[in-house]
């Protein structure tokens, strides 16, 4: 049944553009991250999510004892409202790094699994597409669980909260495709280490727990150029009902780590395997 159905779809792509690169076998792919999620990798999947619910509850609530309400752009608001957004940015990104970076490298480095994907009718492309997209399905479930969370706590303040689940996708996306292009890169597993390194940091120091008009202006502009403040900022700015055309430029920052990072893992796989 499989044999013939790949013969058809590469003698539907012969003779056409990128044909040695994409081949239209993403959806085989998904459903391969689905049987490997059912059978092997759901404890990970759950402990993503936990994280920054655990964050929430810890937080939101125990400082929000002891500071109640914030002061933000002269607007007051619950402290616990403030970082709900922050945190389903964050989880949204834990989702889809951890899937393109940890998963990526030992299917790359030790089970090969793509050295087999790749000798078949596949491209590099397919392959980096059904990564992404498996990494964005993640991303777009803590998304959801997380607001299911939020939503009875009362903090999503706006109905343009709803709009945060789409755009949590678009974050997803974009640490995901440049996330597994980093990852092609990396030769042992000490290196994957450098991912936490330059997460956590990231994490504490973008927004999550406090404004940034803490910081001197300096320090405010080179947090700014960190893709988890833009998605932060467009988060909150959605769930607290802030709207403005600065939203449509975070949002364009996370269009451009797309098209960079599928750019750079296609080129990536097409020099490591497609020899």
């Amino acid at each position: 049944m499989f044999i013939p159905m790949a013969v058809a779809i590469a003698d539907a792509r012969a003779g056409k553009r990128g044909e040695r690169v994409y081949s239209g076998r993403v959806p085989q792919l998904l459903e391969r991250g689905f049987i490997a999620f059912k059978s092997s990798t759901y404890m990970i999947v759950l402990s993503g999510f936990l994280e920054p619910v655990l964050y929430l509850l810890s937080f939101g609530y125990g400082i929000g004892k002891l500071l109640p309400i914030i002061s933000v752009d002269g607007e007051n608001i619950k402290y616990v409202a403030f970082i709900a957004p922050a945190l389903l940015a964050t989880s949204a990104m834990n989702g889809a790094i951890y899937d393109s970076t940890m998963n990526v490298f030992f299917k790359l480095n030790h089970d090969r699994i793509y050295h087999g994907m790749l000798a078949t009718s596949m491209g590099p492309l397919d392959v980096a597409l059904g990564e992404i997209g498996w990494a964005l399905i993640r991303g777009f479930a803590y998304a959801c669980a997380f607001m299911a969370v939020m939503a009875p706590l009362g903090l999503i303040i706006s109905p343009w909260g709803l709009l945060a689940i789409p755009a949590a996708v678009l974050i997803a996306f974009g640490f995901a495709s440049c996330g597994m292009a980093v990852t092609s890169y990396m030769k042992s597993f000490q290196q994957l280490e450098l991912v936490n390194i330059f997460l956590l940091p990231m994490f504490l120091f973008s927004g999550s727990f406090y404004p940034l008009s803490v910081f001197p202006q300096w320090l405010q502009f080179i947090i700014n150029l960190f893709p988890l403040s833009h998605a932060i900022h467009l988060v909150r700015g959605l769930c607290l009902g802030h709207i403005d055309f600065a939203l449509l430029g975070h949002a364009f920052y996370f269009v451009v780590m797309i098209i960079i990072g599928l750019i750079f893992t296609t080129k990536r796989l097409n020099a490591l395997f497609m020899k």
